[in-house]
């Protein structure tokens, strides 16, 4: 006789009446479920006699991102993130930094707040991080464009130039003129880059025709804010006159699929930006549509199509680059697939198909970032993961708890 009971957890039973438990708890007797329902910290009974195996089910869910994205951030997003302070947003960081160098990242471009923080995080792990704060007009409560001068002040290039300070435009919609065309005079001050989000949802057009008649990518051009240093995300409404202007002016584009698809916000157009020749790199995503691209152009949207829009000189495994380095296990778990010996161009063909569509961040094994080893094993050295998690959990928890008092303030 053989027990395991799965306790503390979210259990969706997709029986007849859409039963839900939370937290709920599970007990399975050899090969039965035999009781299933709420947990409390004295749910367990004691009267069995044989092995008990006592599984933590502990979760982390996303939140609120079952609504459409506008209102997602005015109802979720930007309250929690009006109530982080520099410890909060340190511990964000480091559970952020530390899942992304477990799945192989070796960069991130990282629009949040208190860089301080940020710039911390990365230099604890040891992961490379382009930052850019969360500037917005000042009635919506997030950052100014001085707040991104200062903090590239304190730490641009810290960690021997492995941290850059960017300047980071929220959306167009927490902007207006004035501020577009301050944002493009300061990025040419300081030599720096602009991180902003474009076109992300129709809703987001609609808002910019409406104030201003111009589509946000044509604002944003006028402000002189596009260019080789320049990053935009999402833009998965963009007219031809806009994939035009991001063409002709180098910017590059983050392709965040996974976001756009969660958000309903829908599919952007990577066919036609390849034809104007924009540099295409991956953001949180992942690409499995073999339409939008053959194996090799995806990996080099993940690699050197990144490090080129942040103006990182990596992305490839060639002598004098930086060393930015991951190594593979693809004979754990699930990653093992047969692999020809001969002829190595077949063979490279079927590595680089199984990179992009069958394999995924469990085969990391060791990553180096500018010449150093950061995760070893699988593990990420000089922190301690599960300290972060447990921190993160009780962090989610308050920013939670905090989002009505922060939203009825601001309505003040």
């Amino acid at each position: 006789m053989t027990r395991i009971i799965i306790q503390n957890t979210t259990v969706l039973t997709l029986d007849d009446y859409n039963t839900f438990y939370y937290p709920g708890i599970i007990e399975i007797r050899n090969d039965k479920i035999f009781s299933i329902g709420d947990w409390a910290r004295d749910t367990i009974s004691d009267e069995y006699d044989g092995e008990t195996t006592i599984i933590d089910g502990t979760d982390k869910l996303g939140y609120g991102d079952n609504l459409p994205l506008w209102e997602f951030l005015d109802r979720i997003w930007y309250p929690s993130i009006r109530a982080l302070t520099p410890e909060t947003c340190l511990t964000a960081a480091l559970h952020s930094y530390i899942t992304a160098l477990k799945s192989g990242t070796t960069t991130v471009n990282d629009m949040y707040r208190h860089l301080d923080s940020l710039a911390s995080a990365a230099l604890q792990t040891g992961i490379r991080a382009v930052i850019s704060n969360n500037i917005a007009l000042p009635e919506h409560m997030l950052d100014s464009v001085d707040d991104n001068v200062q903090a590239f002040k304190r730490n641009n290039n810290l960690g021997n130039g492995r941290i850059k300070v960017w300047l980071g435009l929220e959306w167009m919609p927490l902007s207006d003129g004035p501020l577009l065309a301050e944002i493009g005079r300061v990025k040419k001050e300081l030599g720096t880059g602009v991180h902003i989000h474009l076109c992300e949802s129709r809703t987001e057009i609609a808002d910019s025709m409406k104030r201003f008649g111009k589509r946000p990518v044509e604002m944003v051009y006028e402000a002189g804010i596009l260019g080789p240093d320049c990053v935009a995300a999402h833009c998965v409404h963009l007219s031809d006159n806009e994939i035009r202007l991001l063409g002709e002016t180098g910017t590059s584009f983050s392709h965040n699929a996974g976001s756009n698809a969660k958000l309903g916000n829908g599919v952007a157009r990577v066919q036609d930006m390849l034809k104007a020749g924009i540099n295409i790199g991956l953001g949180r995503a992942t690409m499995e549509d073999a339409s939008l691209g053959q194996p090799s152009q995806i990996l080099r949207m993940g690699t050197r199509n990144g490090a080129k829009a942040l103006g990182i000189d990596a992305g490839m495994l060639v002598a004098g680059k930086k060393a930015d380095v991951i190594l593979l296990d693809l004979k754990k778990d699930m990653m093992f697939t047969p692999l020809l010996k001969e002829p190595t161009e077949e063979r490279r063909r079927m590595l680089e198909s199984h990179l992009v569509f069958g394999c995924n961040g469990s085969g990391v094994d060791t990553v180096i970032v500018d010449g150093r080893i950061v995760v070893e094993g699988g593990k990420v050295l000089g922190v301690d993961e599960e300290k972060v998690r447990q921190e993160m959990d009780l962090l989610f928890r308050d920013l939670i708890d905090s989002i009505p008092k922060v939203t009825l303030e601001r309505e003040k």
